[in-house]
């Protein structure tokens, strides 16, 4: 029996979807891989980010703490140096705040 033209049709229909589904699934799988690569070298710069900001935040930490520990040295120094002047200047700045803070309350 020979093939008429309506099924030589349909065999070349069928091996064209059959071609262009099988481009469609290397596609996909190449854009799976892809998209894979990406993904892992995006967490690899997000680590190393993390990295370098905890690297940064120990030295800013560190620094911080030199600073605060001078500048309580400092003070600790001028207490001792002049008491009184630093028992007034305390005094006076608790006057203030208490001022400030009641002052919303009695209008």
């Amino acid at each position: 029996m020979t093939a008429t033209p309506a099924d030589k049709a349909v065999r070349a229909a069928r091996s064209a979807a059959k071609s262009t589904v099988d481009i469609a699934e290397d596609a996909v799988e190449q854009a799976e891989r892809k998209l894979a690569d990406a993904a892992h070298r995006i967490e690899k710069a997000i680590a190393e980010g993390v990295d370098q900001i905890r690297t940064h935040g120990k030295a800013y930490a560190a620094e911080a703490a030199d600073q605060i520990d001078d500048a309580q040295r400092y003070v600790v120094g001028q207490v001792r140096e002049r008491p009184l002047a630093a028992t007034g200047l305390a005094l006076g700045i608790g006057v203030l705040i208490g001022l400030i803070l009641a002052g919303g309350r009695s209008r």
